[in-house]
């Protein structure tokens, strides 16, 4: 047998060790308490608290491990462990640990004629594997959201975080010890080898769903190579839509906002509608306010009627995802091709409308086929964090099981449940 072939011999040993005991643990897990799952996540960050020395100088061995591999700046600034990045990341632990626990919860429990009862009542989904790039602080986050779920987590962090991630989960096996639980419960791939990615993908048998976080080259080669259901979401072609019943300061307001509050994030507006009713009357300040932003606007024909200056949008401009000071607008006949014009090229991320008319307010709600529609309101609300979850572990465009921010809910699922009294079915 030749090196090479030995080397996938160990590696897929590696990743059965870490599948077996994963399922094992998650089994633990799942009865798990409130309070033991608590008192682990609380002892998780106090541990982190505790090692700030060591988590920094594993993660000075990653970065210097990054400059030595020509990694760019922006990245070796997502890659750095600061004392204040270090200090959020045991905060957010604590965050989630105050969090209501959603395992157990019945819902919908009714009488039926026979005199059962049957609802519903959340349980953990088991094993979640998470592939993510560079930032460490995922490890602990992902840890964190999947412990209190009660379920096994398996993270296999970027290669570029190893020494990070290590350290990171030498805490996570404190706070689980510490509180009775098994340190199998979450497991970080300590291996760089990217072989180990595509296991991961194959190991159905030991891994319930699989939670891409990266860019769109990674939760592409997941959602293709997957054997294991994936949550995901590929790009945020997010979209206000400025309305003839629009509010002209809500409007303005919105549509900068949405656009200029943070350029690289999922839920950044990358395409601005408006009716032409109202094109010559709010295109001028949008773009006195977008040029002070340092925005680039391409445009469709009727919007550089009005704005001369701005590039001409082509086809590619309506499904890009900029994710930089570029801005794609449309000027549209109405509602109708507005929601038209999201409904085709559009990612099912956020969509926005900026109305006072009711009824086109409601139309748009029903009838935009993202998961996350709203009124009135910047499409950077698409947080975890702004709807109420507490945290997310990443946005889901997916239409089953979770959609929208994936927090602790969309962590389990539910099962049907029945209680009786000794009824038999006639």
């Amino acid at each position: 047998m030749s090196a090479s072939e030995q080397s996938r011999v160990d590696l897929t040993d590696y990743m059965e060790e870490i599948g077996r005991a994963a399922r094992a643990a998650s089994r633990e897990m799942a009865r798990a308490d409130s309070a033991h799952k608590n008192q682990a996540l609380l002892a998780i960050a106090d541990e982190i608290e505790s090692s700030v020395e060591a988590l920094k100088e594993a993660n000075r061995i990653d970065l210097e491990n990054g400059r030595a591999a020509g990694l760019d700046a922006a990245l070796l600034d997502r890659l750095e462990l600061t004392d204040a990045r270090i200090t959020a990341m045991a905060s957010g632990v604590r965050e989630i640990a105050a969090l209501p626990d959603p395992v157990g919860q019945i819902i919908d429990l009714n009488y039926r004629p026979s005199g059962i009862q049957v609802g519903r009542m959340r349980v953990p989904l088991g094993v979640i594997g998470i592939i993510y790039e560079s930032r460490p602080n995922v490890t602990a986050d992902a840890a964190a959201l999947c412990l209190k779920s009660g379920n096994a987590a398996i993270l296999r962090g970027g290669s570029e975080a190893l020494q990070s991630n290590r350290a990171i989960a030498r805490c996570l096996s404190v706070g689980l010890s510490a509180a009775a639980l098994p340190e199998t419960a979450i497991q970080v791939v300590e291996t760089a080898d990217r072989a180990a990615v595509g296991a991961l993908l194959r190991m159905k048998d030991w891994v319930d769903v699989i939670i891409p976080r990266g860019g769109k080259g990674l939760i592409e080669r997941v959602a293709q190579e997957s054997l294991i259901p994936v949550i995901k979401h590929l790009d945020g072609v997010c979209h206000v839509y400025i309305d003839a019943a629009a509010d002209a300061q809500k409007a303005i307001d919105i549509a900068v906002n949405a656009k200029t509050q943070r350029y690289g994030t999922c839920n950044t507006m990358e395409t601005l509608l408006v009716d032409v009713s109202r094109a010559a009357e709010l295109l001028p300040p949008l773009a006195r306010a977008y040029a002070e932003k340092g925005v680039e606007l391409r445009g469709c024909p009727r919007t550089r009627e009005i704005l001369p200056e701005v590039a001409a949008a082509t086809e590619e401009d309506w499904v890009t995802e900029y994710l930089g000071p570029i801005l794609a607008v449309r000027v549209v006949d109405d509602l109708d091709e507005a929601m038209a014009h999201i409904n085709t090229y559009g990612s099912h991320h956020t969509d926005s409308i900026v109305s006072e008319n009711y009824s086109h307010a409601r139309r748009f709600l029903r009838e935009v086929d993202s998961s996350s529609v709203m009124v009135n309101a910047s499409t950077r609300f698409a947080d975890g964090f702004e709807y109420g979850l507490g945290a997310e572990i990443g946005i889901s465009t997916d239409k089953l099981h979770a959609r929208g921010p994936v927090g602790l809910e969309g962590l389990t699922s539910l099962k049907y449940v029945v209680l009786g009294d000794g009824q038999i079915r006639q």
